[in-house]
């Protein structure tokens, strides 16, 4: 046994060997985790290499480094309180009041008129009428006007009980037929089925339930002056909906319009075809036909009015004088099958449309709820309201 000295200490040589035993072993775990190490940040830098190098394409697509795509622009968010929801709530509440006062009472301002000649009653004049098995059946309507009714004064006629919304009526119609395509003449659409070929297999043009259906009433309106009837000049111009008249419908282009419906039939109840729906101007005549055009347009609602005529022109551009009048009706379009009802309607218009109450009902009841509801929180508030710490 002897002794040395190790790192400025004294030691036996069996310390010695041990001290340099355990330094040894230090010495390769040390050398092992640094090994281990650097092989851990290979792996991973190949592995980031390659993940990098996989989504290089998509990094195409990716939106710019910009405020806007990245959606950090400076926003705002109203903190709300009860200083800002009853305020609030009052003035849009008086705003609708307004609107709602201003509506309805220009709605009661316009003028209406509407009188029932279905038929129905016995004491009706169109009583005689509404039998189905009287053809080319007319009947008179008088009614008197106390006060001028301004113009310009719209003639409509309406149906009740009539649902033009259902589906498979609404679809049974062949849009490449009333575009003026000749191939669908002697071809229609199974949409128009049943209406779609008579019993001779001769194709319908126009084909299906809308055509066939189409109203054909006639009117003329008389003015009683001193006993004798003077004629109402009634216009039919541009009744119809400016992009049906110039767009969406077309008549085919061969001269005359007669030819082009060679090897066709008219609708099973029409009592004419569509070259003569307007003999009077042969430029309304057709899939152009404004009366056509108007009864195309189907209501979203099972009671409606459509469009008939204008009263602008003569003696009547300020509108109807008072008076007596009397309506000619020709009685042709029949409803008690399916307990409908027909009526005529004279009306004017206002900044606002026709006469439409509900309209301004409804901006006042929400109004006021608008105003109920801002009294009621105001009193919440004030009997439940926190520290504002809290």
């Amino acid at each position: 046994m002897y002794s040395s000295m190790i790192g400025g200490l004294k030691v036996t040589q069996n310390q010695a060997s041990k001290m340099i035993g355990k330094q040894s072993r230090s010495f390769v775990y040390d050398a092992f985790v640094l090994f281990f190490h650097v092989r851990a940040d290979c792996v991973k830098r190949r592995y980031i290499h390659k993940m990098v190098k996989e989504e290089q394409p998509e990094s195409v697509n990716r939106p710019d480094n910009t405020a806007f795509t990245q959606q950090r622009l400076p926003a705002w968010q109203p903190m709300l309180s009860a200083g800002i929801i009853i305020p609030g709530f009052v003035l849009i509440g008086l705003a609708f009041i307004g609107i709602g006062v201003a509506l309805f009472v220009t709605s009661r301002s316009i003028q209406m008129l509407e009188m029932d000649y279905t038929g129905y009653e016995q004491n009706s004049p169109c009583f005689k009428c509404s039998d189905e098995s009287v053809k080319n059946c007319m009947c008179n309507l008088d009614f008197n006007i106390d006060t001028l009714f301004k113009g310009p004064v719209f003639f409509y006629y309406g149906l009740s009980n009539y649902f033009q919304n259902f589906r498979r009526y609404g679809v049974s119609k062949d849009l490449d037929q009333l575009s003026g395509d000749m191939d669908a003449f002697l071809d229609p659409t199974s949409d128009c089925a049943p209406y779609q070929y008579d019993g001779n297999n001769k194709p319908i043009v126009p084909c299906g339930a809308v055509a066939n259906s189409m109203f054909n009433d006639t009117f003329k309106l008389y003015q009683i002056v001193k006993g004798v009837k003077k004629l109402v000049p009634l216009d039919g111009k541009g009744i119809a909906w400016w992009t049906d008249y110039n767009i969406k419908y077309r008549n085919p282009t061969v001269k005359p319009l007669k030819n082009a419906f060679n090897g066709t039939v008219k609708p099973l109840n029409w009592p004419k075809p569509a070259y003569e729906l307007d003999p009077s101007d042969p430029a309304n005549n057709g899939f152009i036909n404004q009366d056509f055009l108007v009864w195309l347009r189907t209501a979203a609602l099972p009671n409606f009015s459509k469009l008939y005529r204008r009263i602008t022109e003569g003696d009547y551009a300020e509108g109807l004088p008072a008076g007596n009048y009397s309506l000619e009706i020709a009685y042709n379009y029949p409803v008690l099958s399916f307990d409908g009802r027909k009526k005529v309607v004279f009306s004017n218009v206002s900044w606002m449309g026709g006469k439409n109450e509900f309209l301004g009902i409804a901006y006042l009841v929400i109004g006021s709820m608008c105003v109920v509801m801002s009294i009621v929180m105001l009193i919440v508030y004030a009997k439940f309201k926190f520290p504002e710490e809290d």
